[in-house]
């Protein structure tokens, strides 16, 4: 699959920069839902402090049960984002994260992957 028809770049390509984070966490849904890619949306996070597990931590996406997706839709990224998607990796013992930025002009430079 070339960069030009990954789902996020064709969601950016039609809906441009700047709306709203959950807006592009749906049409993205779409575009996986369309190349047959499963995935699923707003998973709980379940978080240990001690020996209590917290609710209340969601991921705007996994997919194929193995990769965390963070959507964000900023000009700049602060610096806890990639904090963010680390700290859903742990939580969730998965290896691989993706923090897509709709906010950037060109998606391709909103893109980071992350790994532990």
């Amino acid at each position: 699959m070339s960069s030009e028809s990954w789902p996020a770049i064709e969601v950016h390509r039609v809906l441009g920069p700047a709306l709203l984070e959950t807006i592009y966490e749906q049409a993205l849904g779409m575009e996986l839902r369309a190349h047959g890619i499963p995935f699923e949306q707003q998973v709980p996070v379940r978080v240990r402090y001690k020996d209590n597990v917290l609710d209340g931590q969601r991921l705007n996406l996994l997919v194929a049960g193995e990769v965390v997706v963070e959507i964000k839709s900023l000009r700049k990224l602060p610096s806890f984002a990639i904090a963010q998607v680390l700290s859903y990796l742990k939580a969730t013992g998965l290896m691989r994260g993706l923090l897509l930025n709709f906010g950037k002009l060109k998606l391709t430079s909103g893109i980071t992957r992350i790994s532990l």
